[in-house]
């Protein structure tokens, strides 16, 4: 059996102080880097074209506790927040020291059918407007 020793949080600031959600049980990042290549009358591929990134996420969560219900607060208030991961000291499950999704909004949210075996979970989707990665070797990436 894995012993993890880090995981991914959902974490906001209101005026109570800085909340967290855990655990998350899935997270599924997209991030679309757009670039074009540029061709002209005489040549092609003479250059690259960049269009603004987007940053796309969606989070699962046992819809069971309270998780469900404060990112559907989230959702409904068009609250800003983070996905972060939280590592302990000496957290080797990830080849990154740090990642934050920084002001994410949720888009939409689709709960599961309530079964007789298991629990029912929620799903988030929505995007980002940056990310900070800090991987264990190499330099730190922020998009914007």
């Amino acid at each position: 059996m894995p012993d993890w020793r880090s995981r991914l949080a959902v974490s906001w600031q209101d005026a109570g102080g800085v909340r967290q959600i855990v655990p998350v049980d899935s997270f599924s990042p997209t991030f679309t880097l757009g670039a074009e290549v540029l061709n002209s009358i005489e040549a092609t591929h003479i250059g690259v074209v960049y269009t603004p990134s987007t940053i796309t996420f969606s989070i699962s969560v046992k819809a069971i506790g309270d998780s469900a219900a404060q990112l559907t607060t989230l959702a409904l208030g068009g609250s800003r927040f983070d996905i972060i991961l939280q590592e302990t000291e000496h957290g080797t499950d990830w080849s990154f020291a740090k990642i934050v999704l920084s002001d994410c909004i949720i888009t939409s949210a689709a709960p599961t059918n309530a079964t007789i075996a298991g629990a029912p979970s929620s799903v988030f989707s929505g995007f980002s407007l940056s990310a900070t990665v800090d991987p264990k070797s190499g330099e730190s990436v922020t998009v914007r």
